[in-house]
C-alpha cells in the first residue's frame, strides 16, 4: 500500500525530508507538498493519511487521529520562522485589528494567547494575503509564518519584530510545538505496518538531519535565497524531537486554547501504538 505524507513548503522541514528521501527508500510513498493550512484540510478530509501538521488541527479532532512518538517541529526559545512583524511597539496594539497569515492554523492561535495572555491586550484578527510591506500599510501589524517570516526577517526594515518562538518561552518556560507528526486513525488500522516503517525510518532521518545541516544547506534550493550559514543557523533553533518536555508546552498550549474558547476541551495525547 502507498502511504500519503504531507510535505510542508517551508524550509523548516527540509533537514527532515532531505534524510528521508536520500537514505531511504521512498517508492511506496506519494508526498502531497502545501502550506500548513491546506495539508491541515487534506488530512482532515483523508486526502492524505499522515503529515507534519498543526497542532491545533490534532486539538480540534483528536478521536480522528495518532501522533507519531519523538518526532516534531517546534523551538524551545526564538524560532525565526513565526514572526510578528509591528509598525508600533507590542503595548500600542490594544484595541487594533492586527493582520494573520492565510497559511497557518496553530500560529495565528499562539499569537490570540500571547497578546492577551502574556500582555494582556485585547485585539481583533482578520486574515490576508497581502505581502508584507502592503499588509503594514493596512495593519499595524502582521503574523507572517515560514519562509515568508524568514524572508521578512532577513529584510530588516521593519521596526518592530516579535518571535512567538521566544514570546512563549518568556511566557511558559516551555517549548513550543508548532506541528505534530499527525496520522490518521484509518491509516493506523489499514497500513498499520507501512506507518511503523516509516516511523522508523523517520527517527533515522532526524538523528541523520541533526549531523547533516551543512551539507544539506550545500544542496537545497533554500540556500540560494538565506545563504548556508543563515540556513544551518535557523535549523540550529528547530527541534525535531517530542520529549516530555515538549509535551508538556503542547498541553499547555490546549489548555490556554481551551480556556480561551478556540478548542471546545482539552484533548488527550494518544500516541501511534507500538507494537
Amino acid at each position: 500500500m502507498t502511504l500519503r505524507i504531507g510535505q510542508i513548503d517551508y524550509a523548516n522541514v527540509t533537514p527532515i525530508f532531505t534524510a528521508l528521501t536520500r537514505n531511504f527508500s521512498t517508492a511506496s510513498y506519494t508526498f502531497v507538498r502545501g502550506v500548513p493550512s491546506r495539508l491541515n484540510m487534506l488530512l482532515a478530509k483523508g486526502d492524505i493519511d499522515l503529515c507534519p501538521s498543526s497542532s491545533i488541527a490534532y486539538a480540534k479532532s483528536p478521536e480522528q487521529y495518532y501522533l507519531l512518538p519523538d518526532l516534531s517541529i517546534s523551538s524551545i526559545g526564538p524560532v525565526k520562522s513565526v514572526l510578528l512583524f509591528s509598525r508600533v511597539p507590542l503595548n500600542e496594539l490594544e484595541g487594533c485589528t492586527l493582520g494573520l497569515t492565510t497559511d497557518s492554523d496553530t500560529s495565528v492561535n499562539l499569537l490570540r494567547i500571547v497578546l492577551a495572555r502574556s500582555h494582556g491586550l485585547s485585539n481583533r484578527f482578520e486574515r490576508t494575503s497581502l505581502p508584507l510591506a502592503q499588509a503594514l500599510e493596512a495593519f499595524p501589524a502582521i503574523l507572517l509564518i515560514g519562509d515568508a517570516a524568514l524572508r521578512g526577517g532577513m529584510d530588516g526594515r521593519v521596526a518592530h519584530v516579535y518571535d512567538l518562538g521566544e514570546e512563549w518561552f518568556r511566557f511558559t518556560g516551555l517549548p513550543f510545538v508548532f506541528a505534530l507528526w499527525i496520522v490518521r486513525r484509518e491509516a493506523v488500522e489499514g497500513k498499520y505496518g507501512e506507518v511503523a516503517a516509516l516511523l522508523s525510518q523517520l527517527r533515522e532521518a532526524k538523528r541523520i538531519a541533526y549531523d547533516s545541516y551543512e551539507s544539506i544547506a550545500a544542496t537545497c534550493e533554500e540556500e540560494h535565497w538565506m545563504g548556508r550559514e543563515r540556513l544551518v543557523d535557523y535549523w540550529r533553533c528547530i527541534s525535531y524531537d517530542l520529549t516530555p518536555f515538549h509535551l508538556q508546552g503542547v498541553k499547555e498550549f490546549f489548555r490556554h486554547a481551551t480556556e480561551m474558547g478556540i478548542l471546545p476541551r482539552e484533548p488527550a495525547i494518544r500516541l501511534f501504538p507500538e507494537s
